[in-house]
């Protein structure tokens, strides 16, 4: 298999799948398309799809968006239990991924991710802080109902930590105040070995993208 990403420090798109093949264990080729200066991943016209990363490649066929991969990967290694193996779990795993796909657009508009810089306190608006305070609501739900046997979500690695991630290193940088069990649950995920990893490999990048930089120039 190959992963097609874009820059690891600011596509959040990219880290999900990223982060759920390494932390499963799942070996994959990694191929970095880096941004032009529109946000388009170079190159990524070769490969027939919509345009955007990230796109795992599986038998030379491409699957698209980050929750299909997600879905495929599942699918195809059964064995790593990546959704919750409860029914009602599962059921809200998957609510919560597709929640986060489809919504939150004040939080991205706000605090694009931006795991090698530091602007605390910008970017939280009425519209980005009722992002904040429903991404809190859900990381304590689902602790209370579904995460008695680990750190996490649903106790053990999933798709959903690997979906919400990418908030977790927003949160860091902008140091969004939060709950002591939303932070908890933030600091379990910046633990994980593929987290580390990513955010790691961000660190170390110089490509500047202004579009993902609105703080940049403001002291």
């Amino acid at each position: 298999m190959q992963l097609l990403i874009g820059n690891k420090n600011y596509s959040s798109w990219s880290m999900r799948p990223w982060v759920l093949l390494r932390e499963a264990g799942i070996a994959f080729e990694e191929v970095s398309l880096k941004f032009d200066e529109r946000g388009r991943p170079r190159g990524i016209e070769r490969y027939g799809v919509a345009g955007k990363v990230p796109v795992l490649v599986v038998d030379g066929e491409p699957v698209w968006d980050s929750l299909a991969i997600a879905e495929t990967v599942a699918e195809r290694f059964p064995e790593k239990q990546l959704w919750p193996a409860d029914r009602v779990a599962r059921s809200v795993a998957r609510s919560i991924c597709a929640e986060m796909h489809s919504g939150f657009q004040a939080l991205r508009s706000a605090m694009p991710m931006n795991i090698r810089s530091r602007h605390p306190g910008k970017g939280m608006n009425p519209d980005s802080r009722r992002d904040v305070e429903r991404i809190v609501k859900i990381w304590a739900s689902c602790r209370s109902r579904f995460g008695g046997s680990g750190p996490l979500l649903f106790g053990r690695f999933s798709i959903a930590d690997a979906y919400y991630a990418p908030v977790v290193t927003r949160f860091q940088t902008y140091a969004v105040p939060l709950p002591p069990t939303a932070q908890a649950y933030c600091d379990a995920v910046l633990s994980l070995r593929a987290v580390r990893e990513w955010m790691d490999a961000a660190r170390q990048e110089t490509e500047f993208v202004a579009g993902d930089e609105p703080y940049a120039k403001q002291p």
